[in-house]
Parts: structure tokens; sequence; C-alpha cells
């Protein structure tokens, strides 16, 4: 098989949830390159319009039944599944307030179960699958004042691991990205310090950008990464070491 053939996702549909900007902007621009029909889940309240050439569904993920009511109108070939979306609502431990650690907890890891959980069933059905966890190296090795989005992106790792193993006989790969920090247009206006912190962390001279991020995920979807399942791999310039 040529490489063009084994990156080829003609006749493939996608869900990128979160997909309106940033990282998972980039995924679903990179999948759609490769000639997947990309879906864009998000609660962004662009119109639809504004997101063509993506088929955009305005869904709250952290609702089971709206992820079911909106998985229900997928087309069938839709196979491939980016868990990417999340929010931050840092505060050290001692005062994050209740909703505050919920509400990371039900979108970042709760989310990316509901989604797994209902298009499962398609992917067996289909004997194919692709699924991606957008995780974080944070979630491997702790953050002062990311107790929740921390314990949110550790949980998406098991729920990789025990996701891959049960569906793995069904034709389904599941894998989990750990970026570090990603340069989006949000990261750019952190204050240098911030941005400062994680350079002094790499190992390489730059941080990773989202199409970085893009690139491993168009790997694990494709055919290139068929024996490749539940493993985490790190895209973070080094940070972690």
């Amino acid at each position: 098989m040529s490489f063009e053939q084994l990156y080829d996702l003609s006749g493939k549909a996608a869900v990128v949830t979160g997909g309106t900007r940033g990282i998972g902007r980039a995924i679903a621009e990179t999948l759609l390159e490769q000639g997947a029909e990309v879906h864009l889940f998000d609660v962004s309240d662009q119109k639809p319009e504004e997101l063509k050439p993506f088929i955009y569904h305005q869904v709250d993920i952290s609702n089971s039944d709206a992820v079911n009511q909106a998985v229900a109108q997928l087309p069938a070939n839709t196979t491939i599944l980016v868990n990417n979306a999340g929010i931050t609502r840092d505060r050290s431990l001692a005062k994050m307030a209740d909703e505050e650690w919920q509400s990371v907890i039900n979108i970042n890891l709760g989310g990316a179960f509901h989604m797994i959980r209902a298009m499962a069933p398609r992917m067996r059905e289909a004997g194919h699958g692709r699924i991606v966890n957008i995780t974080s190296i944070n979630g491997i090795r702790g953050k002062f004042g990311q107790a929740n989005y921390s314990a949110a992106k550790a949980g998406l790792i098991g729920l990789t691991k025990t996701t891959a193993r049960e569906l793995g006989s069904k034709g389904v790969t599941v894998n989990a990205i750990a970026p570090g920090m990603v340069m989006t247009e949000m990261a750019k206006q952190l204050p240098p310090e911030y941005i400062d912190k994680a350079q002094s962390e790499a190992l390489i001279s730059e941080l990773a950008l989202p199409e970085d991020i893009a690139n491993a995920v168009l790997f694990l979807v494709s055919d290139a990464a068929r024996m490749i399942t539940g493993e985490v791999i790190r895209v973070d310039a080094g940070q972690y070491l």
C-alpha cells in the first residue's frame, strides 16, 4: 500500500469534539484534507454555514441525551472519533469550588465517555473504528492549580486503555495524544511568563503548534497505525521529560 493510500480517508466520516477553533479546528482541517467528511460537535453559537465545508452540530457533550441524539443523525460511515473538547477552571485544590471541579470532570472526561459509548455500536457493526482521545502531559505528571484538569485527563488515559481492551476484537483502535503547551491563538495571549516556563521545560527550541497535534491524530486514525492501540503518545516538545 502506498503512502498516499495509507493516509487516504476518502469514504470515511469523522467527529471532532471542540472542533470549531484551536487544536480541534486544526485536527478537523487535517482530516478534511485527507478526504474525510468531518462533523464538528461543539457548544459554539456559530452558524452551520459559517463552518462549511465542515458539518456543524451544536452539542453539549456533558449531556448524554444530547450526545445520543446528535450521534443518531450521523451517517453510517462515521467511524472516526476524536475527543478533543475540554475546558479549564484552574485554582489551587484548597480553593477550588465544587462547580469548578465538577464542570471540568463532566466535560473533559464525562463528555469523552458519552461520545465513545454512543459511537461504539456503529464501529462494532462496521468492523472498523478509530478513537483518539486528547489528554495532556498534566494528566501524567500533575500540575499545580489543575487538580480538576489533571484528574480528568488522567481518567481519560484509563478510559483509553479500557476502551482499547473492550473494542479491539471488533476492529477498533483506541489511543490518546498527550500534548504539552500548544501555541494556539488562545495560548499566545497568555502572560509571557507562562510561555517562558513551558519553553524552559521543553527539549526542542520551539513549542508545538496545533498542526503538530493534528498530524499525530492523522497518523493514529490512518491505516499506517492499524496495529497501534491502547497507547499514549506525547506531543510536547519534550516538556514531560
